[in-house]
């Protein structure tokens, strides 16, 4: 926070800045940190936010949990009382105040309320015991009502309240005429965006590039994101000698990373979990054509592989059906015009017109 800004993690601000949009005032219940600001962050947009701190808190641990609990009294009475001022309630999860706001929430019946979840809402998918359980609360038309929750996909046997959902990041006045990328170019780049973490696996990323160079091809990869596996990545760029290859550019802005989309041939996100991966629907709006695990939603937003690869994390495999592409241009067209055209279909004036109904 500076001079009564808040800031936040910028996809999701982003996101929530278009809500706020629609709305005459904001109650904002969260941890508040005073960390640096950085290129990955963004502030809320409105003349009038009501912020009410709350500790911050985690099962982490037997020790956090103790404390933790100890905070809980406290933390329910500040999200009760600020639904209980509020019109609209809206829930962002999965995440710990989300899970107190699911249970909150139940008290307060009558009231409109949204819940977004950002995370994965396959029903096989193995998840922590804390999302399974904010996802039993929303789903069950008992305890909580007069809800919809937005989801990512499109799941069977699912109750009334549940609604398939999308985000966007671009707008209709970006569409514009693709660059003229073509797989037989001197050099072929991948671009990988997110954190480098285990989830999100970059270190996989990194392997199909060797392996690709050591088949004779010209690719080049382009990390962007920090996190705790970049001493890891460095040391492995390091020792596979892949510094002229692979490059990591840290945490940078959008408008720098949507650069490395329009002048990219692939986008690479090898995650072991997502929710609508907005790496992968960025790339696709300019053109990139997808390399992704078909975690979550991502088989649909891949078409089943029409518009993209859904890679098997088998290496092996996986940078044949790519060096199949390489040697198929064609294919490699229509993979992309495919991409491209499923993704521009989803514009921020799109979502703004979804969340205007919804409110």
């Amino acid at each position: 926070m500076i001079a009564n800004q808040y800031f936040g993690y910028a996809p999701y601000v982003r996101e929530m800045n278009i809500w706020l949009k629609h709305i005459d005032e904001v109650i904002i219940v969260a941890p508040l940190s005073s960390n640096d600001i950085t290129s990955i962050d963004l502030d809320y947009l409105h003349p009038k936010i009501d912020f009410r701190k709350v500790p911050n808190f985690n099962f982490t641990s037997i020790k956090n949990g103790l404390i933790s609990v100890l905070k809980l009294p406290i933390i329910f009475w500040k999200i009760f009382w600020a639904m209980n001022n509020a019109d609209h309630i809206h829930l962002r999860c999965p995440g710990n105040v989300g899970l107190i706001g699911c249970l909150v929430q139940i008290f307060f019946p009558h009231k409109k309320k949204t819940a977004k979840y950002a995370g994965n809402w396959d029903p096989k998918s193995a998840q922590p015991w804390t999302y399974r359980l904010q996802k039993w609360l929303l789903s069950n038309t008992f305890l909580t009502k007069n809800i919809q929750v937005l989801v990512y996909g499109e799941w069977s046997n699912q109750t009334k309240n549940i609604l398939p959902f999308f985000t966007a990041s671009y707008s209709e006045t970006e569409k514009k005429t693709l660059q003229n990328l073509k797989v037989t170019d001197t050099n072929i780049r991948m671009v990988f965006a997110g954190t480098l973490v285990e989830g999100k696996n970059p270190l996989y990323a990194i392997e199909v590039v060797k392996q690709l160079c050591i088949l004779g091809y010209s690719v080049v990869l382009d990390l962007y994101g920090e996190g705790k596996l970049r001493a890891k990545l460095e040391n492995f760029i390091k020792q596979n000698n892949l510094q002229e290859v692979v490059f990591l550019h840290g945490n940078q802005s959008a408008v720098t990373v949507k650069k490395a989309y329009q002048n990219s041939h692939f986008v690479i996100l090898a995650s072991k979990s997502e929710g609508w991966p907005k790496v992968i629907a960025e790339g696709m709006f300019w053109g990139c054509v997808p390399l992704a695990t078909p975690v979550s939603c991502v088989s649909y937003m891949l078409g089943k592989g029409e518009r993209g690869v859904l890679l098997e994390q088998n290496l092996i495999a996986d940078v044949k059906t790519i060096q199949n592409i390489f040697e198929n241009p064609k294919y490699f067209e229509r993979l992309r015009y495919a991409a491209v055209n499923w993704s521009q279909t989803y514009t921020l004036e799109k979502f703004n017109s979804a969340i205007q109904k919804l409110i």
